[in-house]
This record gives structure tokens, sequence and C-alpha cells, in this order.
């Protein structure tokens, strides 16, 4: 079964076919830009995102254009049928939503890429302890890959569906598992891809592979959630230090000086830094929940 392909991405105003057509004025400008990311081609492949860098590249110019049109226009226009001048303001606002636009499409191969990285690394373990389980009962291991494909285990059962269907029309096995091992970015799992085709090739024993590959897994998310562990106590002391002792320092000093000093401080000063500090902590946030390993033991 074809994978399916990426046929939306967010701030791009159409799909992927109506947005290219639109967009075939700035393949000469896309391919300029493409040079200064050469990666771009292999993370399209992984967020399977059937485009060229260059393609990919001018929908992302022509959806911030697009962006900046809508924006202007509203921001410009509408007020001014009722009398109104926000041109000052509508400017600086459709700029920075047209290069939020922009970027985002840029980044958002790679963060299709993590999120498939991430739900590889969850599952990696029980995938390899099921393998491990089937073969060591006597089944063989092509009828292990298929109740793998089975099971819930994300991308990695859509990536062994995939090749039992391919081993069924008369692929030979360790040419699909060489070629998923080529497919997939994920370190550990093309590790264990090659380990596998390797002891098929020289005739090992593969559930005692399977064995190793596991205890060495295990062992490797341990010293993983050890050393994220370790990590929170200098995390927790940043946060207290940037969101609890230097605002509330800092407010106090600010009082006490506009008491001497008879200097007025302008009420939304606070809540700007009310903002901030909420900004830091939805940023701290974001930061703790992303270097947590996607793993479990």
């Amino acid at each position: 079964m074809a994978k399916e392909k990426q046929k939306f991405i967010p701030f791009v105003p159409f799909n992927l076919d109506v947005a290219l057509k639109f967009s075939r004025s700035f393949l000469w400008l896309g391919s300029k830009i493409s040079a200064l990311n050469p990666y771009l081609p292999q993370k399209l492949a992984e967020a399977e995102i059937p485009l060229k860098d260059r393609e990919y590249l001018s929908i992302a110019i022509f959806s911030s254009l697009y962006w900046f049109t809508v924006l202007f226009s509203i921001l410009t226009f509408l007020p001014a049928l009722v009398g109104k001048n926000f041109i000052n303001i509508s400017l600086p606002i459709s700029l920075l939503f047209a290069s939020i636009a922009f970027f985002y499409i840029n980044f958002y191969p790679n963060l299709v890429a993590l999120r498939k990285s991430k739900d590889i690394e969850r599952n990696l373990l029980f995938v390899v302890r099921h393998l491990y389980v089937q073969v060591r009962s006597g089944v063989s291991l092509f009828d292990a890959m298929v109740a793998v494909s089975k099971e819930d285990y994300g991308i990695i059962s859509k990536e062994f569906e995939r090749a039992v269907k391919e081993i069924s029309t008369g692929k030979e096995q360790t040419v699909v598992l060489e070629e998923m091992a080529l497919r997939i970015s994920h370190s550990g799992f093309k590790r264990i891809l090659w380990q596998i085709v390797n002891s098929l090739k020289s005739g090992a024993d593969i559930s005692k592979v399977l064995s190793v590959i596991a205890n060495e897994l295990s062992q490797e998310q341990r010293v993983k959630i050890r050393k994220y562990g370790s990590q929170l106590s200098p995390y927790a002391l940043m946060y207290l230090m940037l969101t609890v002792i230097l605002p509330t320092l800092g407010i106090s000093f600010l009082i006490i000086l506009s008491s001497f000093s008879g200097i007025q401080i302008p009420e939304t000063f606070f809540f700007l830094i009310w903002g901030v500090v909420f900004l830091f902590q939805i940023m701290f946030i974001g930061m703790i929940k992303s270097s947590r390993p996607s793993v479990e033991v």
C-alpha cells in the first residue's frame, strides 16, 4: 500500500497541486534559495512531500506573498471605508505574518521528520521485543514482521506493512530490509535493520541477535532517561531565576527607585513585564517537552 502523501501544509493557502501552479513564476528564485538548504530534498522525502526542493521553496515564496497581500488589504482598505488610516500598523503586521509563514513552511519538513523520528524512538524497543518473542517461539522472521505490521507501532508498523507486501510479491527479504534501512532516517532503527540483514546473510541465529539488540536498546534508553533527569535540576534553577526571582527583584527595585526619584513608572510597563514572563514560561515548557526522551523502558 502506497504511503499517503502530504497534500496540505500549514500556511499554504491551497493544496500542493494548486499552489504549485500559482508559484511557477517563482521557481527561479526557489532554485537560488535551495542552495542555502542542501538537506531540504532529504527532509521532503522523509516528510513524504512529493515536490522538488525548488518547487517547495517557490510555494513558500508564493504563500508568504499571498498572506501579505490578504492581510495588508484587510487591515488597510477595510478601515479606509470608515475613514480610518491604519497603514502604519498594517504594513509591519503584514510583513511579520508573511515572514512567519515563509519560515514555518521552510521548517515544516524538518518538523514532520522530527515527529516521525520521535514516533520511531518511542516504539522501537517494543518492536524489537515483539520480533524476538515471535522468532523465539519458532515463528519465521517474515511471519514476525507480519505480526508487527498488524500492531499499532506507528510508522514502524506502516514500514513493515510495506515490506511484507513487497516480500509477498517475490522480492528478496534482505533486499527489502536494506531498502527500508536506506529509506529510514532514524539512526537506531537503521542500525537494527542492518544488523538483521547481516545476520540473515551470515546465517546467524536471529533470535539471539534480536535479544542482544533489545538489551542494548533498553540500556541506551535508561541512559537517556538518567541524563534527562540530571538536566531537570539546572532547568528548574534557571526557571526560578528568570520567572520568579529576577522579575520580583526587578519590580521591587523599580518601585523603590521611583519612590525616591519621583519618576512615575507607567502601568503598561508592568503589563509588559508580565507578558515577557508569560512568553518565557511557554518557551521554557516547550524546551522541556522537546528535550524529554521519547522512550519507554
